[in-house]
């Protein structure tokens, strides 16, 4: 291991270039004071890779194995490819780094922060203090506001819109050209069940099919499925699956007719 390479540690640009474990493409601005971490918590070094362009601001963090496309543009305190550690989701872990990627063309504004194994599709922006967790999958040309808590293993399909202060539950699945509004609240647990092994069920997220659009302030509970191009009302809180189509509202919501073409 490099002499200035330490679990877990930060290191200069400049030292971990020498380390071999630091491309940086042509026409880079990297702010002195970003800083790398090629080492996860058990000591695996990953290199990372930032392609043509791509622009890094202050205090920023960048974990091993992450890999970022050209044009890109990564603001102030912006923490990349950090490791998963300690208890969540029915499982503790151990600090073990991953393949954390970030097309081309991608803005991530200051203060987000994208564990490691997440991917952020080209053209696509994570907006200020968003958190995207382990194995999130963002789409291409999708927009996430900011103040956004995307939990593990979620799907976020392409041409997506998800607006300021919501919360994405463990596993949702987002389809293409999804339209989340403002605060919205997603459950996965019909049980409500927390740290106990012995009582434990499987979750189950709900999913928002193709071109559907929620307002603003709307829960949908677990397991639920919105249809496709279904529009939910704003505070609305959805407790049975929405046909295609369909226009729903109210606390419980109910269909009130159909989306007009």
């Amino acid at each position: 291991m490099h002499p200035t390479i330490t679990v877990g540690g930060p290191v200069s640009a400049t030292d971990v270039r020498r380390a071999g474990l630091l491309e940086i493409g042509d026409g880079c601005r990297v702010h002195p004071t970003a800083v790398f971490v090629p080492a996860d918590m058990l000591g695996t070094l990953r290199p990372i890779v930032l392609g043509a362009r791509v622009s890094v601001g202050a205090f920023t963090v960048v974990h091993g194995g992450t890999r970022v496309g050209d044009d890109a543009h990564l603001g102030h305190r912006v923490i990349l490819g950090e490791p998963e550690y300690g208890y969540a989701m029915r499982q503790v872990y151990q600090g073990v780094g991953g393949t954390t990627t970030i097309g081309s063309g991608v803005v991530v504004r200051a203060g987000a922060t994208i564990y490691a194994g997440a991917c952020v599709g080209d053209d696509s922006t994570i907006g200020h203090n968003t958190l995207l967790r382990t194995d999130v999958v963002v789409g291409s040309g999708s927009q996430l506001a900011a103040n956004l808590t995307v939990e593990r293993g979620t799907r976020i399909g392409d041409g997506v819109r998800c607006s300021p202060g919501s919360h994405l539950t463990a596993d949702t699945v987002v389809g293409d050209r999804v339209f989340l509004g403002a605060g919205i609240r997603t459950v996965n647990d019909k049980q409500l069940i927390w740290r106990d092994p012995d009582n434990e069920q499987p979750l189950d997220p709900p999913v928002f099919e193709y071109g559907c659009k929620i307002g603003s302030g709307a829960i949908i509970l677990a397991g639920i499925t919105v249809g496709a191009h279904a529009l939910v009302g704003a505070g609305s809180v959805v407790t049975r699956d929405v046909p295609a189509n369909t226009i729903v509202y109210g606390i419980p919501a109910r269909p009130h007719g159909q989306v007009t073409p």
